[in-house]
């Protein structure tokens, strides 16, 4: 320092300078600024948020839109029903006809026939069973040959076999007349019918083909929404969702839940162990207990798109923003088109993505 003054003694004028108020201004506010920051990042609590998108689905898989299929062949007599009705369980939805008109009259036929053989076979199948008893009695007083009685044995057999064969005949029509009893098409539970794909009497059908898509009504929704990875391994099962419905008006401040508008509560009930085909992990959401109800129909219906941000850890700012600069989104190559050579170009880079995801993962729990 002394040196320094010694040598500004010789040149007056440059000793004579001093920094702009501007200048010390603008540096002032930059340190002021800083230590802001600083302060902001270390002591302002963030609640962490992970964003997903998805869409209202039926937790039971029988309450989801399903199809009504013929389960016999024919064509189709008449329909019960049109696009948009509302039908309860048991309900008439389609009448099959077969094509053979007088089939079912030939079939009460076949199994009074069948009936009857059976019937003549049990009478013969018992006269043969006391034949063998006569025969065993007259064979040990010696008053009939051995081959007699093993004959007697023999026919007791055949008859068995002829009543077997007689009861499998009358087993195999009424099946066939229970799957005709089938060609009335009837609603498995209460719904609306969407959309009919059949057509009228000169339309034939397979068995399997499919009639009209069904919905069932008063399902127990819940919400299937899709997160990052990097975000996956922080929730949990019970966690704090806020969900926003498509069409319902909302306002959502992400770190300050508290503040948000026209959200719904809810909660989660389960995240898969591995990812979709997307690459992302599925989070299934169901209605908060205690909470507000979700809009139920008109307004939100089964299908309808939903954004949802499920509430983990809270943590400082600075944390938060920690995480997420060195928890970059890992691409995975092998879910595009050109996943060969996607991988071979990224090898290096995907690795070194992982290992950084897997310590920002990690600080997040703790």
């Amino acid at each position: 320092m002394a040196t320094r003054d010694r040598a500004l003694v010789r040149f007056r004028t440059l000793a004579a300078q001093r920094a702009p108020r501007p200048l010390r201004a603008i540096a002032l506010m930059v340190v002021i600024t800083l230590v802001a920051a600083a302060l902001f990042m270390i002591y302002v609590p963030w609640i962490q948020t992970a964003y997903g998108a998805g869409q209202v689905i039926a937790l039971n898989p029988q309450d989801r839109v399903q199809n009504v299929t013929a389960l016999v062949s024919g064509r189709i007599e008449r329909w019960y029903v049109e696009d948009g009705a509302v039908v309860r369980e048991g309900d008439p939805i389609v009448q099959i006809s077969d094509n053979d008109p007088m089939l079912l009259e030939r079939l009460r036929v076949e199994r009074s026939l069948a009936e009857a053989k059976a019937a003549a076979a049990a009478s013969a199948l018992s006269t043969a069973r006391n034949d063998v008893g006569r025969t065993g009695t007259l064979f040990s007083e010696g008053l009939a040959s051995r081959r007699e009685n093993e004959l007697a044995r023999i026919k007791v057999a055949e008859m068995e076999a002829k009543l077997a064969e007689a009861r499998a005949a009358i087993t195999q029509i009424d099946i066939n007349l229970a799957r005709q009893s089938l060609q009335l098409v009837r609603a498995p539970r209460n719904g609306v019918i969407q959309r009919i794909s059949g057509g009228d009497k000169a339309t034939m059908v397979s068995q399997g083909d499919v009639l009209a898509t069904f919905a069932p009504t008063e399902a127990k929704r819940v919400v299937e929404i899709y997160v990052d990875g990097r975000d996956a391994p922080l929730i949990r099962k019970g966690q704090q969702v806020r969900l926003e419905f498509e069409g319902w008006p909302a306002i959502q401040f992400s770190g300050w839940p508290s503040v948000a508008r026209g959200l719904f509560d809810g909660e989660v009930q389960q995240v898969d162990l591995a990812a979709s085909q997307n690459g992302l992990f599925r989070v299934l959401v169901r209605e908060a207990p205690g909470k507000a109800r979700w809009p139920g129909e008109p307004y939100v219906r089964l299908g309808a798109n939903v954004r949802g941000w499920v509430a983990m850890e809270q943590v400082s700012v600075g944390f938060e923003l920690w995480r997420q600069l060195n928890d970059f989104p890992l691409q995975n190559p092998a879910l595009t088109e050109q996943g060969n050579s996607g991988m071979t170009q990224t090898g290096g880079k995907v690795s070194s993505s992982s290992s950084s995801g897997s310590s920002s993962s990690s600080s997040g729990k703790k």
